[in-house]
């Protein structure tokens, strides 16, 4: 099967045994757990760029305050008044009528992120559900530490099921494979970018 490196690269680190933990909570002992991805690919920032450039119609740098709701929604986002209003605050910008492109920039790559971390969740459960039954069971699981060369136990890997499955029905779907992936505590796709440093 040619599956893409990196599914590959973050279905081990779905597993956490890198550092000898055995659960999907586990922290692998790899470089660059814990940093939080940081910035936009060149994609993403001109996909902001274009929803921002759709409202700036008068091509001043600046878009108006009550057209945020609408650049969001260009975006992909649903938010509602009372979030723009704390983004508006984190930015210490609460009370302005317009809106600067940095600004909006820094407002929005937060959504961008979330909304990547869940794409790449979604492919990596794919991957452990070669049987598309929409679930992962304990073979699936049994098959994936196989090919990823973990050496996990049956009583590991049950663990592993039974940690994640929260409605009881012996088997993880999607929103709890989500769930536990995002629990983590730090980006899953941080330990997919080059190793190099970024100083």
């Amino acid at each position: 099967r040619d599956q893409p490196q990196q599914t590959m690269a973050m279905a081990r680190s779905g597993f956490g045994a890198a550092g000898g933990g055995s659960r999907f909570g586990a922290k692998g002992g790899r470089g660059r757990a814990g940093q939080k991805k940081v910035g936009l690919s060149e994609e993403e920032m001109e996909e902001v760029k274009e929803a921002f450039q759709l409202f700036d119609t008068e091509q001043k740098g600046s878009i108006d305050v009550k057209e945020l709701k609408a650049a969001f929604r260009a975006l992909g986002f649903q938010v509602k008044k009372a979030e723009i209003r704390q983004m508006m605050t984190d930015i210490d910008k609460l009370d302005a009528a317009v809106v600067l492109y940095d600004e909006f920039v820094e407002m929005v790559t937060p959504k961008m992120q979330s909304r990547d971390t869940r794409e790449e969740i979604i492919k990596v459960f794919k991957l452990f559900d070669d049987d598309q039954t929409n679930t992962i069971s304990f073979k699936n699981l049994q098959r994936v530490a196989r090919e990823l060369g973990e050496n996990l136990t049956d009583e590991e890997l049950q663990e592993m099921v039974d940690e994640a499955d929260r409605d009881g029905d012996g088997v993880i779907n999607e929103e709890e494979f989500y769930r536990v992936m995002k629990k983590r505590g730090d980006n899953p796709l941080d330990d997919l970018s080059s190793d190099e440093d970024e100083y």
